[in-house]
């Protein structure tokens, strides 16, 4: 029946070629298709996004401004839509107060354990809160940290105050706290502080209260209290937020502030009540520091009649976390430093415990992150979401999540104006026959590499120790390349990313974190070609060259060189609309009356870069384009802006910029994030081509088409965590094929036959 599917029709958001489909509800429905096909266009841009906006629409004016705000996407009609819960790979973030505990609300449950089953008895729960006064540690407020001012890098011992000896902007020489030093009388200010007498040097740090400075002003003398420069600092500064200050206050703040381990809570946050309350021999801070594998088992002993409903939540909710693959992770650890795919999972274990049903989830690649081991258990949770009446869709590559749906949408054939149609629809069993890019490769798998390649030498990392890796010693061969496998925190990252910048400086680091530009940025302006292009422009037109840029004299004065125009309407959503001045084309019109090979300045911007390719066979242009094409781009624009990009398409572009340089040592941090299984195959042949460049190439990597194709393997594990950080085994990957010790071999061997 109609009723038991999500019907979109005429879907027309970006690339998407005015599709329809039918999603199943109540069923796992996975949208396949190579990198920049349309998934998550027609996934979150059209069907999450109108689910969050008609939800929003139910609540008052008030209400809706303090809501996140969705436009109405381009389709003609979505019948029969779930509320939906998206569960993307933006990373949790927050701010230094939030714990993997706090966010799972695992510690809450802590917290309600301890204040019932602890003795002594201390108080209810919020006894036990680090971000509640009744139970954070006083000295640090709850942060296990304190702020203490760095002397040595405060001021320069060799100078006088009339020299500038206090190196702070607050502090320079003639200003009004200065002046409070220099007109106290207690120093005399050309001598230099190393000269100081320990008298002299107390009362330059910590100052005298009764010593008050009269300062000249237009209205007289001003009478200033003298404040030593460490009491000043302490009172006027440390409390002081570092995202507060910029420019040249913030380097001297974050040059001479220094954080280190609160000596009264030793790091814990809590205070000594909390901290002496014990649950069978266990503190809180204690458990909050044990990994959460380890924690399951503690409190699973918890033998207490009136905390038996709060265990079994408990154990349960770790039990999710561990059944997701992030078992390693200690309830303490702050939310920050999770990657996105650990945020997502993290996400997800919050969900998994809801009893809401008939709800829509939607995922976007979740299974990054993880080793093929994990996906197993991945696959079983996204079921479990399923068989409680919900309807989850997800956007993925990985074979094994594709294989576990009830129904498979492929979008394609192609990316960007070659995408965008519906390749594919129905059950997993009919993919392998569709013709499809994805039913092509779906299934199938390389064979290890047959002729590995000869190393030129190696980079020794001797002794590393950090986190869980506890003097590992590891040769990473060059000249060849190399994949560093492992489970989710075996300490793969730790380790190549680490470590082989410090003993190789010259180390290249192409991962997914953002370009830091401007949203006017785009792929012409980042590689550099636009300035190329506007001096084609210049000499074919004899205009200035200044008249082709957006950002510039050229720029539309009614937008800005935007394109578009933002209004804000107060208590409604803000709208945004095309530039009536320019009609989105975002240049003037002195600059479009120019043309270059019978197109404007706007025109060539909208060319892909594979249509571009054709237009400029100048070096200079066509030969960052080609790199831009054999990295998987040609279906980019050239002045896409690149907050549009995924964090697969910014190591792409990254990479792009690499490619025919000779040598140097790259390291990539799972570089097959976004990529479907015809364009991972494309990326390994281009790993194979800056290895043949001369280079060595080390890749932080799960997929097994990408391990079957590496030179050399160094596997990590064997486990997460602290049953982690040891080498399991270094050597090709035929051999790994064969090594009973490996989890990743285990999951080699069900590719082809290893040749013998």
């Amino acid at each position: 029946m109609l009723s038991d599917h999500i019907r979109v029709v005429g879907a027309r958001e970006h690339n998407l070629a005015d599709i329809s489909v039918d999603i199943p509800k109540h069923r796992l429905t996975v949208v396949t298709g190579v990198s920049g096909s349309g998934k998550s266009s027609l996934v979150f841009d059209t069907v999450a996004a109108e689910a969050r906006r008609q939800l929003n629409e139910t609540f008052t004016s008030f209400v809706r401004n303090r809501l996140p705000r969705y436009g109405q996407p381009d389709v003609d009609a979505i019948e029969n839509l779930p509320a939906a819960i998206v569960v993307d790979q933006q990373r949790i973030g927050g701010n230094v107060r939030s714990t993997v505990g706090t966010v799972t609300e695992i510690y809450s449950l802590m917290r309600l354990l301890w204040s019932r089953a602890g003795r002594p008895f201390i108080g209810y729960s919020n006894a036990f809160s680090f971000n509640d006064p009744q139970g954070m540690c006083r000295e640090c407020t709850g942060l296990g940290r304190v702020r203490t001012v760095d002397v040595d890098r405060l001021v320069d011992l060799d100078r006088s105050l009339n020299e500038g000896a206090i190196r702070f902007p607050s502090f320079q020489v003639g200003g009004w706290v200065w002046r409070t030093f220099a007109g106290s009388g207690l120093f005399d200010n050309d001598k230099p502080l190393r000269a100081y007498t320990p008298e002299e040097w107390r009362l330059f740090l910590h100052g005298d209260g009764d010593v008050t400075v009269d300062l000249p002003s237009r209205g007289g003398a001003v009478p200033a209290r003298f404040e030593g420069l460490v009491t000043r600092m302490e009172r006027v500064w440390l409390p002081k937020d570092p995202d507060s200050l910029k420019g040249r206050t913030r380097e001297a703040f974050e040059r001479v502030v220094v954080q280190r381990e609160c000596p009264e809570c030793r790091g814990t946050r809590l205070s000594a009540a909390a901290l002496s309350c014990r649950v069978n021999g266990h503190g809180i801070a204690e458990c909050a520091a044990m990994e959460a594998a380890d924690l399951v088992e503690v409190i699973r002993a918890v033998d207490d009649p009136g905390s038996a409903t709060v265990v079994t939540a408990l154990v349960a909710q770790l039990e999710r976390l561990c059944a997701i693959g992030l078992g390693y992770l200690t309830m303490d650890r702050p939310t920050s430093t999770l990657s996105g795919g650990e945020s997502q999972r993290v996400k997800m274990v919050r969900h998994l415990g809801s009893s809401l049903t008939d709800m829509l989830y939607v995922f976007d690649e979740p299974s990054v992150g993880l080793h093929p081991h994990d996906v197993t258990q991945l696959t079983e949770l996204l079921c479990a979401l399923r068989d409680r009446g919900n309807t989850v869709l997800v956007v993925e590559h990985d074979p094994d999540v594709i294989a576990a749906a009830d129904h498979v949408i492929d979008i394609g054939p192609g990316p960007g104006r070659e995408g965008g149609r519906v390749g594919y629809q129905g059950p997993v069993a009919g993919l392998a026959a569709a013709g499809t890019p994805t039913g092509r490769f779906f299934g199938h798998r390389p064979a290890p590499r047959a002729v590995t390649r000869t190393p030129t030498g190696a980079i020794e990392i001797r002794g590393a120790t950090r986190h869980n890796l506890r003097g590992v010693d590891v040769d990473i061969p060059t000249g060849v390349l190399t994949a560093v496998t492992g489970v989710a925190g075996s300490g793969k990252s730790t380790l190549v990313r680490g470590f082989l910048p410090e003993t190789r400086p010259d180390v290249v680091v192409v991962d997914q974190s953002a370009i830091h530009a401007s949203r006017r940025s785009s792929p012409a302006t980042y590689t550099g070609i636009l300035d190329h292009i506007r001096a084609l422009f210049a000499a074919a037109t004899g205009a200035d060259a200044s008249l082709f840029t957006a950002n510039g004299e050229g720029g539309c004065p009614g937008c800005a060189g935007l394109g578009v125009v933002y209004t804000d309407l107060a208590f409604m959503d803000a709208m945004v609309s095309t530039c009536e001045q320019c009609h989105g084309r975002r240049f003037t019109d002195e600059a479009l009356r120019h043309r270059l090979r019978g197109r404007t300045i706007a025109d060539v911007l909208g060319l892909s870069v594979g249509d571009a390719i054709e237009v400029f066979p100048e070096p200079r242009v066509a030969d960052v384009l080609r790199r831009l094409a054999d990295v998987g781009l040609g279906y980019v624009t050239l002045g896409q802006p690149l907050s549009t990009l995924s964090g697969g398409e910014r190591q792409r572009l990254k990479l792009a910029d690499e490619l025919d340089r000779p040598g140097g040592v790259y390291v990539f941090d799972e570089p097959t994030t976004g990529l479907s299984m015809s364009d991972t195959a494309t990326l390994v042949g281009l790993l194979d081509r800056l290895v043949d460049n001369g280079g060595t190439v080390v890749v932080i990597e799960h997929n097994v088409d990408v391990v079957n194709q590496a030179d050399w393997v160094i596997d990590l594990g064997p486990g997460a965590g602290r049953n982690g950080g040891r080498v399991v085994f270094q050597g090709t990957p035929a051999d790994l094929a064969r090594c009973g010790d490996s989890v990743t071999g285990r999951y080699l061997r069900s590719s082809p036959p290893v040749p013998a």
